[in-house]
């Protein structure tokens, strides 16, 4: 009879919550500039040159048909052979940002794309730039279109972040992990972590579908 002990995993709980944290702060990081980097390629793929547009097509095209650990990797044990060292964690935030513009690239594109001819052109007739027509009147309707897909997006790699345990960054799989080597309860180890990142996971995107219409693109 398979016999339980989350106490066992429970008294490491200091360890459980830097892990927490550690995994909190590589998503806030990587949500910013993932979201930030998608809005500038899908805005260079919808409205860009011709020669910029395909060069974000490449590295959409590239980041999306590889693994995330495949990139993670290349990042953290592939470009110091080119005399660039990175930490475990600003490895893990690059690794997160790429991947994350490049899926939040298409994301934002949809709903450029998805604005009426009519509006930009409307702008454009009372004297807007290019830019502003962009930044007021075409992206915040965009972003609202596409929001649910970006938060779904987000907490998929909020919770590839796991994998960033793999090359010693100190977010909660990696905690969970040491537990376990410690007191042989993986089992209840990875139960608890899982629990964890259910949670994570929950509380992010309540806060994200809370803070985008407020804050992001507006009512």
């Amino acid at each position: 009879m398979v016999s339980l002990d989350f106490a066992a995993v429970l008294v490491d709980w200091p360890l459980l919550l830097r892990g927490v944290a550690a995994t909190v702060v590589l998503t806030a990081v990587s949500a910013v500039a993932g979201v930030t980097v998608g809005v500038m390629c899908g805005w260079a793929r919808a409205w860009g040159p011709t020669g910029l547009a395909r060069a974000v097509a490449v590295y959409v095209e590239l980041v999306r048909n590889t693994p995330f650990i495949v990139q993670l990797f290349f990042i953290f044990f592939g470009l110091p052979s080119l005399g660039l060292r990175l930490s475990p964690e600003w490895a893990s935030v690059i690794a997160m940002v790429i991947n994350l513009g490049a899926y939040a690239a298409e994301i934002v594109r949809a709903g450029i794309e998805a604005t009426p001819r009519g509006q930009v052109e409307a702008g454009l007739s009372l004297a807007l730039t290019r830019a502003q027509v962009f930044t007021r009147i075409v992206l915040p309707p965009a972003l609202a279109r596409v929001w649910p897909a970006l938060v779904s997006q987000i907490i998929i790699v909020m919770l590839g972040s796991a994998v960033c345990g793999q090359i010693a960054a100190q977010e909660l799989s990696y905690f969970a992990n040491l537990i376990q080597s410690r007191n042989f309860r993986a089992f209840e180890a990875y139960i608890i972590a899982a629990a964890l990142y259910l949670g994570l996971a929950i509380a992010l995107r309540q806060l994200l579908r809370w803070a985008g219409p407020r804050f992001i693109f507006g009512r």
